[in-house]
Order: structure tokens, then C-alpha cells, then sequence
């Protein structure tokens, strides 16, 4: 990526952890943000607050999220776009989330570890089988040109459907919809052998609008009542999103890991499924550490490549 000027960023970051929330601050300014096109966007000054409850297995969480922009974005690259990403616009925007959470064990190998022998990572030395799932409802009240999303997602017919009410003469919005996603993960190995004692596999299907998957379910309901071909739209609308990931021990602490999204597109006649931004990485497993590692990973899609450090993640 070649930037067209070079700008002093300052970045203001901090973490507060309570016994049942975590409370998160951030300021930038500018802020460097990159759009679903992968477009970059320099936005003047940009702050979040975050209060979360701590997430647990199972059982219910909330979340509210309040986002400041200021100033009018500008943009750094010569992709494609179709203008300023509405979440990039100048406003206040307050988001509220509700949902509930359950995990279901499928099988766990309880047979004993190799003894003496320190995994590369605690949280990956269990082998099992595991499904989840989540429910829940969001809701966001936006303020100044920001809450132009609202009508912007309104005009887009592959767009938000769910509940909207709109004040354009004070430039304000309100949405709401419900959201889902089930996962499954599947591990072998206890990553404690120097080749091979490491295969793990992962996959997310995200609804994100409830409204549009149960509006599609309707249409294709009353097509088949009807005795009709089902309309592509209709069968899109309830495609979910998915996620794949794939990690592979190489050896001792060196594991490769691929995450991609995968598309359905139905409008297109060659081809129906797109790998969607595909991310390529190498792993080292900082064993000392119990559970941290160095990661070096490669985004085709973006072109980018980074090193990242990372603590406590599966």
C-alpha cells in the first residue's frame, strides 16, 4: 500500500477489567480504517467506549458500545468505492447487545498426556469435539451524518430489514434486528509431539439479520406453497455467512493456519461459492509462555503482511 502523505498518528488505548465487565476506552486521531472493498479511509479523530460483561461458556452477556467520529474522512488508496462508508461519517452512534450463549461437548479424550512433557499450548492440548450456539438482539441509535446508515441500508434491497425508525430533520436513526450463529470445532492431538500432534478445524455460520433470513424463509415458504420455483433472492437471503479455519502442527512449535470466509452467490453462473479474503499464517507457539505465540500473516486479498504477537488464543 503507498500512502499518499505521511501523517503523525496518536493512539490512546486502555483496559479496565472489573469482576463481571470489562471497560475498554479508545482515541485516535487521525484513525486509519480499511472499508469491506478494502479501501483505506483516514478519519480526523475517531473514539470508542466498550463495556462488556465477561463472557462466560454458557448463559447470557450484554454489551454497549458507544462510537464519536469527527471530521470528514479522506481517502488513501485508488480502489474501488462507492463513498465514504457510512460508519466513517461525523456522529455519535450508541450500540446495545443482548445474547445468549450455549456450549454443547460433543466428546473430549481424557486419555492421560504425555508425562513430563509440556504442551507448546496449554489451550490447545486437549483433543474434542465441540458445537455452539448464539442468539441474540441489537439495537443502535445514531446521531448527526453517521445515522444516514439507516437509509443508505433502506435503499440497498440486499440491505437492513429489520426494525428502523429515522428523524432526518434532526439527523437521527434508530435500528434493531436479531442476529445468530452456530459453530463447530474439532481437535486431534495434544500438541505436545515435535510432528503431527496437531490438527484443528473450525467453522462459524453467521445470520446476521434475523429479519432477512426469516423474510427469505417466508418467500420460500409461500413459493413452495405455491407450487413455484424458489426465487434466488429468497434462497440467498438465508444463506448464512461462514467462516472456515484450519490449523496444522509442521513441527514442534511451528503450526500453519489458513482462515477464510466462503460466499454464496447464487446470481453468478459460473461459479457459486467465492473464497472470501482467505488469511495465510505461520505460527510459533511460545511454549514457555503456556499460551502465546508469534504469528506472521499474509492477506492476498489486501496484500498485506504482518508479525503480531498474541496471547491466550484458539
Amino acid at each position: 500500500m503507498v500512502m499518499k502523505r505521511k501523517l503523525e498518528r496518536r493512539h490512546f488505548f486502555s483496559t479496565r477489567c472489573f469482576s463481571h465487565h470489562n471497560l475498554t476506552v479508545e482515541a485516535v486521531w487521525p484513525g486509519l480504517f480499511v472499508d469491506k472493498p478494502g479501501n483505506y479511509w483516514d478519519v480526523p479523530f475517531s473514539m470508542s467506549l466498550d463495556l462488556a460483561s465477561v463472557a462466560a461458556d454458557s448463559g447470557a452477556s450484554y454489551r454497549i458500545c458507544a462510537h464519536h467520529n469527527s471530521g470528514s474522512p479522506e481517502r488513501l488508496d485508488s480502489g474501488q468505492s462507492d463513498g465514504v462508508p457510512a460508519s466513517l461519517l461525523p456522529g455519535l452512534s450508541v450500540t446495545s447487545t443482548f445474547s445468549f450463549k450455549k456450549n454443547i461437548e460433543l466428546w473430549r479424550n481424557n486419555a492421560q498426556k504425555l508425562r513430563m512433557v509440556q504442551p507448546y499450548d496449554i489451550f490447545l492440548s486437549n483433543p474434542h469435539v465441540s458445537a455452539s450456539g448464539i442468539i441474540g438482539a441489537a439495537m443502535t441509535a445514531s446521531f448527526g451524518d453517521s445515522s444516514v446508515r439507516s437509509q443508505i441500508a433502506d435503499d440497498d434491497p440486499e440491505g437492513f430489514r429489520g426494525f428502523s425508525i429515522r428523524a432526518p430533520e434532526v439527523k437521527s436513526a434508530f435500528l434493531a434486528d436479531i442476529f445468530a450463529s452456530a459453530s463447530f470445532t474439532a481437535q486431534h492431538g495434544n500438541f505436545q509431539r515435535l510432528f503431527l500432534d496437531l490438527t484443528r478445524f473450525h467453522a462459524r455460520l453467521d445470520f446476521p439479520s434475523g429479519s432477512k433470513f426469516l423474510s427469505g424463509a417466508t418467500h420460500l415458504a409461500q413459493d413452495f406453497f405455491n407450487s413455484q420455483q424458489p426465487n434466488l433472492e429468497a434462497i440467498q437471503d438465508i444463506c448464512p455467512n461462514a467462516t472456515l479455519s484450519l490449523q496444522q502442527q509442521i513441527a514442534g512449535p511451528f503450526s500453519f493456519r489458513v482462515d477464510s470466509g466462503v460466499a454464496v452467490e447464487l446470481k453468478n453462473q459460473d461459479w457459486n461459492i467465492r473464497v472470501d479474503e482467505p488469511v495465510f499464517a505461520l505460527e510459533y507457539a511460545l511454549q514457555v509462555l503456556g499460551s502465546a505465540k508469534a504469528v506472521a500473516w499474509y492477506s492476498p486479498k489486501h496484500q498485506e503482511c504482518m508479525i503480531e504477537l498474541r496471547f491466550y488464543e484458539t
